[in-house]
């Protein structure tokens, strides 16, 4: 992990030095050391279908394992009117109507009357009510704990109503998390957020044993022809179409690959629009006449079938539209697996794969991106090599070492609220 080219504060030192401890160091220091703070997180949360809800559970799995003494709580935000709302399991303790005002400083209120010492905001503007997502301000406000707020969007444009809202979250925050150095320096050359109050924290992975291809083709029925795959929630920014669009031209030289396409549509865009989108990407599988070819997953993975799936790949490939996006769970993953990456250039992508441990190909651009498939393909010794890069740069991301990192920043904020 680099440290962030602004002001580097006591937070990115601490949270350098855990992540280029070797797997013996931290071991040894998640044994040795008194992890005293109790934090009390505020995110979607799975039931609910969506990827920060994913990450915070997956965040407090880790946390829990290295500091059992305090198990954390969650306090849920909820798209649901309450008769329809989900079933969480015991750690959610709260839940906020995502669209109610009043219901976010109750919130604030039962927040401040547990134990916690610490509060961690999982930040999206699509999951927070108001204008631009400002019914997060008066609940910071109200909440009389430090809390650590985690980005994983930050707008490219500044000067709105978002970006207000951004630089006071920024303010009112004790520390605020981003996963990559351009989120950090948006925030600051963008938003005019204090640099001092910037932490980076790489997407937290699953420690996935490097290697198993064959294998992992075998339990999912799969032939030993070339797998290609995305997967993650479906919406049109996705941009699906132009990976379906590149098979015709690698079935030229490699007529048996099979393209893997897992996840259910987005569970908002559903609501919206029904299965508009996945219903236009099956009649271009058959227009294309690669019906045979393309493997449809229709359904929300568990961790378990995810990393089966990933290591049953041998191209990875995220052709996303947004080039602002900050961060992606489902190239996060497909690294800490050591695959071979494809991507369009987005800035988490950017970051990700740059320096030899993946492909950048341009947006729009499908000849392109079957050019470096193709390439890939062809040449093991080359897919080998960004397989073994983007595996060992995964090393640093999975959740033991970000779990350590965000206790370290919980630790270090609750003592300058004590002082």
């Amino acid at each position: 992990m680099r440290v962030f080219r602004y002001h580097v504060s006591i937070y990115s030192q601490q949270c350098l030095a855990v992540n280029t401890m070797s797997r013996e160091k931290l071991s040894t220091k998640i044994k040795s050391r008194d992890l005293a703070s109790r934090a009390i997180y505020v995110s979607t949360y799975p039931p609910r279908e969506c990827g920060i809800a994913t990450y915070t559970r997956e965040l407090l799995k880790a946390i829990n394992t290295l500091n059992p003494r305090f198990p954390a709580d969650v306090v849920a935000i909820e798209d649901l009117p309450a008769p329809e709302s989900r079933k969480y399991p015991w750690e959610v303790k709260y839940r906020i109507s995502q669209f109610d005002l009043k219901s976010w400083l109750e919130a604030a209120d039962y927040i401040n009357s547990t134990t916690a010492e610490v509060v961690n905001l999982q930040h999206e503007f699509g999951i927070y009510g108001g204008e631009c997502g400002d019914y997060v301000l008066p609940f910071m406000e109200r909440v009389k704990k430090p809390i650590v707020v985690t980005f994983h969007t930050v707008l490219s444009k500044g000067g709105d109503k978002y970006s207000e809202v951004t630089k006071q979250i920024v303010e009112q925050s004790s520390a605020t998390v981003v996963m990559i150095e351009a989120a950090a320096a948006r925030l600051a050359d963008v938003h005019h957020a204090n640099p001092e109050k910037l932490v980076i924290i790489p997407h937290g992975v699953p420690d996935i044993p490097y290697g198993g291809t064959p294998e992992a083709k075998k339990l999912l029925h799969l032939s030993s022809a070339p797998t290609i795959t995305s997967f993650g929630l479906i919406n049109s920014g996705k941009r699906l179409e132009k990976l379906i669009s590149t098979l015709p031209l690698i079935h030229k030289k490699f007529p048996e690959t099979t393209l893997l396409i897992i996840g259910e549509t987005h569970p908002v865009v559903r609501r919206k629009e029904g299965e508009v989108y996945r219903e236009s990407l099956i009649k271009l599988v058959q227009s294309l006449g690669v019906e045979e070819k393309v493997i449809f997953v229709n359904r929300y993975l568990t961790l378990a079938e995810i990393i089966t799936y990933l290591k049953a790949t041998d191209v990875f490939v995220t052709p996303y539209d947004d080039l602002n996006q900050i961060s992606s769970g489902t190239l996060a993953y497909a690294i800490s697996a050591g695959k071979a990456c494809i991507s369009t250039p987005y800035l988490y992508a950017k970051e990700a794969l740059g320096e030899g441990r993946g492909i950048l190909v341009k947006n729009n651009n499908p000849a392109l991106l079957a050019k470096s498939t193709l390439k890939l393909l062809s040449d093991e010794k080359y897919r080998n090599e960004l397989s073994k890069r983007a595996y060992q740069y995964g090393r640093n991301m999975i959740w033991p070492k970000v779990g350590l990192n965000y206790l370290e920043v919980f630790d270090l904020v609750s003592e300058s609220n004590e002082s």
